[in-house]
């Protein structure tokens, strides 16, 4: 039979200055950008984000990004919380800016339950023989990997998913609403036909769908992309007119949504798109980071794909079209609003993250010399 333990907490080896840090929301470094004292686990109109009582949750992943900062919303809330992960990776890390205190209470609290989620027959007995009143799903991009919990856990009283707004299908009417015409061909497709199954189930199901996520921890190379490009000094290459409309949701605004749809009737059965509050452009988006991270504004080049051969490098972290959504839904049923604007939230990131050396990808110029060695000729 699994066996939950509880994770033990270990001071990391690395420490950081006290007088570079305030809370674990947001820190004052010297940038020109000022910081607003936040709780994340509350909206700015005073609404308290509880369930009605503690609840014995299990969260599938949970060691990265946004599990990192959902598990700690839901710890201190009160409820037990069990992370399912194969152990790969730490199961608790202090994240630059959180107290050490509030660190050490949470490393008390998680439990771990260690598996892989593709060990169907693990799934089922384990999942079985613990119970669990809420299930939030981070990280399942299939259908067949949600089925065995669901059989797993017969009382359970809601199944709460991450889902993608790229499940929508490409439209020149934007933005995408959760009514829109979705592609079943997508790169999401597993997400998609996940929410069609929790349907289909005679089961309490919540979905968001996330636009682009950025934030401190970020794995995929959003922000950082943008970030290293500046910090080298160098110009950044954006696919044809840099006009191209995009919307990014900071990872702790999401946090706070998946908070408040916990045990919240108007959540029931419901999907929701979750992200930021504006839409920017390409080249806004290339400014916002610099005025951010505290660099001069960067020289933008654009440039036509269709004339280049990247092979199978990516050239650019963004889809070339407009892409965004309509988060009126979320604000109207669930009271929720997006804490972070923009350059406050890429600041947040810069300052957590980027700014301190750490990243998740080393830089790559390849495809960018490619395209600047093209320029350079042409204005020969």
């Amino acid at each position: 039979m699994a066996r939950l333990v509880v994770a033990q907490y270990k001071q990391p080896a690395f420490s950081l200055p006290s007088s570079s840090l305030s809370d674990f929301h947001g820190i004052k470094l010297n940038t020109p950008i000022q910081y607003k004292k936040r709780v994340v686990h509350q909206t700015r109109g005073g609404l308290q984000v509880k369930a009605s009582s503690a609840k014995k949750i299990l969260i599938m992943g949970g060691t990265r990004f946004i599990g990192i900062f959902l598990s700690r919303l839901l710890v201190k809330e009160g409820h037990q919380v069990t992370l399912f992960t194969r152990g790969k990776a730490p199961i608790s890390q202090q994240l630059p800016g959180e107290v050490d205190s509030d660190y050490a209470d949470f490393a008390s609290k998680i439990l771990h339950l260690k598996g892989d989620r593709k060990d169907f027959d693990f799934v089922k007995t384990s999942l079985a023989a613990e119970g669990f009143d809420v299930v939030y799903d981070i990280n399942g991009r299939e259908a067949d990997e949600v089925e065995p919990i669901l059989d797993a856990l017969p009382k359970l009283e809601q199944y709460i998913y991450c889902s993608s707004a790229g499940v929508y299908l490409k439209s020149d009417l934007l933005p995408h609403f959760e009514t829109d015409a979705v592609d079943p061909k997508s790169r999401h497709k597993g997400k998609l036909e996940t929410e069609s199954l929790l349907e289909s189930r005679d089961v309490n199901w919540t979905s968001l769908r996330p636009v682009y996520i950025y934030g401190p921890l970020n794995y995929n190379p959003v922000e950082e992309w943008f970030f290293h490009r500046l910090k080298a000094g160098r110009p950044i290459p954006i696919p044809n007119s840099g006009n191209q409309i995009t919307q990014l949701g900071h990872v702790k605004d999401l946090a706070t949504a998946f908070l408040l749809v916990l045990g919240n009737e108007k959540a029931s059965k419901q999907v929701f798109n979750i992200s930021g509050e504006k839409y920017v452009t390409f080249d806004g988006l290339a400014r916002a980071c610099a005025k951010a991270a505290g660099f001069p504004e960067p020289k933008l080049v654009h440039y036509n794909p269709k004339e280049f051969d990247f092979g199978k490098k990516k050239a650019f972290p963004f889809r070339d079209q407009h892409f965004f959504a309509s988060i009126e839904k979320a604000k109207s049923l669930l009271g929720w609003k997006p804490e972070f604007d923009l350059v406050e939230g890429l600041a947040d990131s810069y300052n957590l993250d980027f700014g301190r050396g750490t990243f998740r990808k080393e830089a790559d110029f390849f495809t960018d010399d490619i395209i600047l060695s093209k320029e350079l000729v042409l204005q020969s």
